[in-house]
């Protein structure tokens, strides 16, 4: 993509899908609980992976779990569990599709505890998006004290591929923080308000 803009190192230049993610999604603050659990399942999803292998499969995804639907995802059957292991539109990994079953049952218990996921998760970060001012990619760190106390919460409360690291991408995709480097045309963008 030639359009003169800089962007984080990380998002390659040949690959459509991780431009459009930068530049219209990551780092941007979500208050929807549906989005908010379709970036947990999609980052559990991703753990041991390439983000791209996750973001071509999205729309897989989002066809095999109900459009992200936390309500509709906890009602799965075994049966449908062993229907989605053969789906080869998304990972078709036992415990990640599990585990998505799993988080999303624990994932109602939060929004009737604290009236939202939305705001249980907002609370790790005092309800702000930490504002990050990194030159360069390697000052980005993989976790933070936020991501390790939300880990351990959610550990705590049952969650499955929640780990610290995961839990810091999530972080980033859902603008909790917002880590584009200095330089990328975003940045000037998401502080600007």
């Amino acid at each position: 993509m030639q359009d003169g803009k800089t962007r984080c190192a990380w998002a390659p230049e040949t690959n459509p899908a991780y431009i459009a993610y930068h530049d219209e999604e990551w780092g941007v603050p979500v208050h929807d609980d549906r989005v908010l659990f379709e970036f947990l399942l999609l980052e559990g999803a991703q753990a041991g992976l390439s983000w791209s292998t996750i973001l071509n499969r999205r729309s897989g995804y989002r066809r095999a779990f109900a459009d992200f639907q936390p309500e509709a995802v906890a009602q799965f059957s075994q049966a449908e569990v062993e229907s989605l292991l053969q789906d080869t539109s998304i990972i078709r990994n036992r415990l990640k599709v599990q585990g998505a079953v799993t988080n999303a049952r624990l994932f109602l218990g939060l929004q009737e505890e604290f009236g939202s996921f939305d705001a249980y998760v907002w609370r790790f970060v005092d309800g702000n998006p930490i504002i990050n001012h990194w030159e360069n990619a390697d000052q980005v760190p993989v976790t933070t004290t936020e991501s390790d106390a939300l880990s351990k919460d959610l550990k705590k409360r049952g969650f499955k591929f929640v780990g610290s690291t995961i839990m810091y991408a999530y972080m980033q995709a859902c603008g909790l923080v917002m880590d584009h480097t200095i330089d990328c045309f975003r940045y000037a963008e998401l502080t600007s308000s």
